[in-house]
């Protein structure tokens, strides 16, 4: 009946389209349950095992709005991503007040995902950070005989005790280390604080042969530098690679819709040209972005930032060799 009338649109079709450009929220539709893809959205909205007050679990509604606001097109890196196979898979669905079951689904989910479609890259959308523990589970049991290495981007080592809280935001770096999922060797760490951490875990990790380089280390070496050699210790000795990218690892004053934020921390165009390269890398085959609390944010400008991290991530995936 609409159509009958002038001028009245449904709600998907009153924006104003310019038919020239393709905005993301058009590019990035959701999946067939067919289609074979390249990489795909996975939402991940949990924020229970949150230490402190946080609403990570409407990030993945966040940042899908955010789509909207951003084109296809990058004149800095030299690409138009809207032909490629990036499609939003949806959330997976969370148990209302258990976390373990919570964290069961996501490997599960993942499993079946990766079994569906063995050349996924996935892009986890949390949810805390606590979700990317049973996430590199899953993700390792995709590789079988193959060992996964890890570059971490967090303010934070994420290595606390479980005796204290149990499984939290705070141990997803403890968990994957103590199930031997992966060794700390392949990890590395770019970006940590100080006063943002506790002594004994700076030394947990360094025991565990965890490569930590702080966020003074990227202002005085710089990114370029930094990823050099990050990419040389977690690739050396592994066959695949991991991404997991924690928001806050960015300077309060460009991401203040996190959890745990504070000063000192890294610029957003370092870690967007840093995601870049990461993407470029045929080895980087998984990326989650974590611990955004869209609740708290101003004008969703982080979500905002974790759109252009993904989006600088595709277009080094885009420049992969064919």
């Amino acid at each position: 009946m609409s159509g009958e009338i002038p001028y009245l649109k449904s709600p998907d079709q009153a924006a104003f389209r310019d038919h020239m450009e393709t905005k993301v929220a058009q590019w990035i539709r959701p999946w067939d349950g067919h289609e074979e893809l390249l990489a795909g959205i996975v939402g991940v909205p949990l924020s229970k095992s949150s230490i402190s007050h946080s609403g990570a679990s409407t990030t993945p509604a966040a940042v899908r709005a955010a789509f909207k606001s951003f084109t296809t097109y990058s004149m800095e890196y030299g690409v138009d991503l809207q032909d490629l196979a990036v499609r939003d898979l949806g959330d997976i669905q969370m148990h209302v007040t258990d976390i373990a079951e919570c964290h069961r689904r996501i490997e599960e989910s993942l499993r079946a995902l990766y079994k569906e479609q063995p050349n996924l890259i996935p892009i986890i959308v949390g949810g805390d950070h606590s979700t990317s523990c049973p996430s590199l589970k899953a993700f390792a049991d995709r590789h079988p005989g193959q060992k996964v290495g890890i570059i971490h981007f967090d303010a934070h080592h994420d290595v606390r005790n479980f005796e204290d809280g149990g499984v939290t935001n705070g141990t997803p770096f403890r968990g994957i280390l103590e199930s031997g999922v992966v060794h700390g060797p392949d990890i590395v760490q770019i970006g940590i604080r100080g006063f943002m951490n506790a002594k004994p875990y700076h030394d947990y990790v360094k025991n565990k042969g965890v490569h930590v380089y702080t966020s003074r280390d990227v202002r005085r070496m710089g990114i370029d530098a930094v990823l050099d050699e990050a990419i040389e210790l977690a690739g050396k000795n592994t066959d695949v690679l991991y991404v997991s990218f924690d928001v806050d690892v960015i300077d309060q004053a460009y991401a203040p819709g996190c959890p745990a934020i504070g000063t000192g921390g890294m610029n957003p165009w370092d870690a967007m040209d840093a995601l870049h390269r990461l993407g470029a890398l045929p080895k980087v085959q998984g990326l989650d972005f974590v611990c955004i609390d869209p609740t708290v944010d101003l004008r969703n400008v982080t979500s905002r930032l974790a759109v252009q991290f993904m989006l600088s991530f595709l277009a080094g995936v885009a420049a992969r060799p064919v």
